[in-house]
């Protein structure tokens, strides 16, 4: 079983650049099924989700081309293929596969959906979109079957703000006759990034990055050419981290606004920020205050830094406290942190974390951000090595993981 072993206590220093997003690319590679000629995909993230994904397009009879950072997907000859089990079982994105193939063909019968295991996050606003839409889904031993003889378009309001959903019905709808109003729509920058490449293929939707989505159904799509935006959560993590060791990176290839949250809970703890067009420099302190933390939906904290926040906390003097509003049971990584020495109790929906040093020790990631937290705790012990197991889930979302820190000049190595 591989490891990864982080032997800590040296700052962070130097540039990283981002690679694109993993939360857009898991939902990029799927859409280009709408499409009936070719779609490249430049600055695409090489992770073990959207290699999963490129082989799942293969299934469906696609034609899939992937050099470096750049994916060229032939869709032309694609069927819609019942995919109950397999592959599409190991990654929770899989869903956005019954949008677009409902949206081609009017049918998809998908496997319920893998990936992390931090907590159940039903699909029934989508359910209930591809049924306003006018599909009949049902389930079938653990099998998603969708039906429509022909989609319509329609107001759906979200029960929840859901980034799956929006994505997922906005799949569907873009192949759909007339209009679809999407009403509490998720606003995260990969909504745009979605809405920016339907766009581009030939479909009209108005609204992407608000509550309010509109969008026009069109009979036919065509390929085209899209660059992914940068990785705002790995860029996170990374200013994240470098804060965590006292260090200063320089974190390029990125978008700032979208970093907005998170710049202001760094600079509220002491940390120094500065930013720049497409890069900010995150330089540490030698003493942090301890702050308080609400995850929130975009464009409040993101949930997906909430574990990688966590390791910074226990940096700071005095208590902080650190909630999640999005998801309840998102903090599998702290009875790891505490096997680290970490001062952390959990209250329901949020993480009570008095500051104090780290001690090495092996270590699980559960999931993929709790792996991250693992990562930066790591790197902030000043003696010893941490053993971390689990690395499949951070290999889901951090691409290059240990050669851009130790680029860094961090000592980190996998094993096995």
């Amino acid at each position: 079983m591989e490891t990864l072993l982080i032997r800590g206590g040296r700052p962070l220093r130097g540039t990283v650049a981002i690679s694109g997003a993993k939360n857009s690319a898991v939902a990029l590679v799927p859409a280009a099924i709408l499409a009936e000629s070719e779609v490249r995909l430049d600055n695409l993230p090489q992770l073990s989700d959207v290699a999963v994904y490129a082989e799942l397009l293969e299934e469906l009879g696609g034609s899939v081309t992937w050099m470096d950072d750049r994916m060229t997907i032939d869709p032309s000859k694609m069927k819609s293929v019942p995919m109950p089990n397999g592959r599409v079982k190991k990654l929770r994105a899989s869903y956005y596969l019954m949008g677009a193939l409902l949206g081609r063909f009017g049918e998809a019968t998908i496997g319920l959906p893998g990936g992390c295991n931090f907590e159940p996050r039903p699909i029934d606003q989508h359910i209930k979109g591809f049924e306003a839409l006018g599909a009949e889904v049902t389930n079938d031993h653990g099998s998603i079957k969708i039906r429509a003889k022909e989609l319509r378009g329609a107001k759906i309001y979200l029960d929840v703000v859901s980034v799956g959903a929006t994505i997922n019905i906005m799949l569907a709808a873009s192949r759909a006759k007339g209009s679809t109003l999407i009403e509490n729509a998720a606003k995260e920058p990969e909504i745009i990034d979605v809405a920016t490449l339907l766009n581009s293929m030939g479909a009209k939707i108005k609204g992407a990055g608000t509550e309010t989505i509109r969008i026009e159904g069109v009979d036919s799509m065509h390929g085209c050419r899209h660059s992914i935006i940068p990785d705002r959560i790995q860029a996170g993590t990374y200013m994240i981290a470098a804060a965590a060791t006292r260090g200063d990176v320089l974190i390029d290839n990125i978008i700032p606004k979208h970093l907005e949250a998170l710049t202001a809970k760094l600079q509220e703890m002491g940390v120094h920020v500065y930013e720049m067009d497409e890069a900010i420099r995150v330089v540490g302190q030698p003493d942090y205050e301890a702050v308080d933390v609400k995850a929130l939906v975009y464009p409040g904290f993101a949930t997906d830094l909430q574990s990688p926040m966590t390791s910074l906390l226990t940096q700071a003097r005095g208590v902080s406290v650190l909630s999640d509003t999005v998801y309840n049971n998102r903090f599998k990584h702290v009875p790891e942190l505490v096997r680290m020495g970490a001062q952390i109790r959990v209250e329901g929906r949020s993480a009570i974390i008095e500051g104090g040093l780290l001690n090495a020790a092996k270590v699980r990631a559960a999931d993929l951000r709790a792996g991250a937290a693992l990562v930066v705790a790591a790197l902030t012990v000043p003696e010893g090595t941490t053993e971390i197991s689990g690395v499949e889930y951070i290999d889901r979302g951090y691409d290059k993981l240990v050669t851009q820190l130790s680029n860094l000049g961090a000592e980190v190595w996998r094993n096995g």
